[in-house]
């Protein structure tokens, strides 16, 4: 699944410009030209990034960086503010509300690229496609294998963006409707049984080491990968 990154730009070109660039490089651009609407889109399952403009109409920049930093279901979604701004104390008031980074236009693709993957690194080092390992599980997403204390677990595509998932977003709790919008995207339809039944292949397929038990049943709400 390609990463979301959401432009939140009030001018077309520009918004459009980045839209381009994003895709070229394999991302899924959302696009929104105000306040609001950029709240309209910051929805599960949320954008992985975004990249926010500072005087956008119906409120700021700053005021909307705030609100989503302020928010226990958002204060994880990297944020790079580009303005036309350069004053020092403008780059820190951004920074201080939370932004992760900070660009001033004009900037070149490459330029933004490189930040964008800078920042991933420093807060998300799993949307880099870095081998996560918990407890003796490896999963590498670049060779899609699975080991547990180096044994090799065979289980199948769909179990094995599950369990990314899980390892990529530990300790939460995800109701099937959630898993079914983050693991099989919302343009699927699949019936929310589907979810129970993935997830009992991939507990079959973590029981050699007792790794099963990572991914817990939350009655009533959904599952948690946890390890308490």
């Amino acid at each position: 699944m390609s990463r979301k990154i959401l432009i939140v730009e009030d001018e077309a070109p520009i918004r459009e410009m980045l839209s381009f660039v994003m895709e070229q490089h394999g991302y899924q651009a959302i696009e929104a030209g105000d306040y609001q609407a950029a709240l309209e889109k910051v929805v599960e399952p949320f954008p992985d990034m975004i990249l926010l403009d500072w005087m956008i109409p119906g409120g700021s920049g700053i005021q909307l960086a705030k609100k989503l930093k302020g928010d226990d279901f958002t204060r994880s979604i990297p944020i790079i503010m580009l303005t036309a701004r350069g004053e020092e104390e403008d780059k820190v008031r951004g920074l201080e509300v939370g932004a992760d980074d900070y660009m001033t236009k004009p900037f070149s693709p490459k330029e933004l690229m490189a930040r964008m993957r800078a920042v991933f690194r420093r807060v998300a080092p799993t949307a880099l496609d870095e081998p996560l390992e918990v407890e003796g599980l490896r999963l590498d997403p670049v060779s899609h294998r699975v080991t547990a204390f180096n044994d090799r677990l065979d289980m199948g595509p769909t179990e094995f963006k599950l369990l990314h998932f899980f390892m990529t977003h530990p300790d939460r709790v995800y109701s099937r409707e959630q898993l079914l919008d983050h693991v099989w995207g919302t343009n699927v339809y699949v019936e929310d049984r589907t979810v129970d039944v993935h997830i009992r292949r991939l507990r079959k397929a973590l029981e050699v080491h007792g790794h099963d038990r990572l991914v817990q049943t939350v009655r009533g709400v959904g599952y948690r990968f946890s390890k308490n």
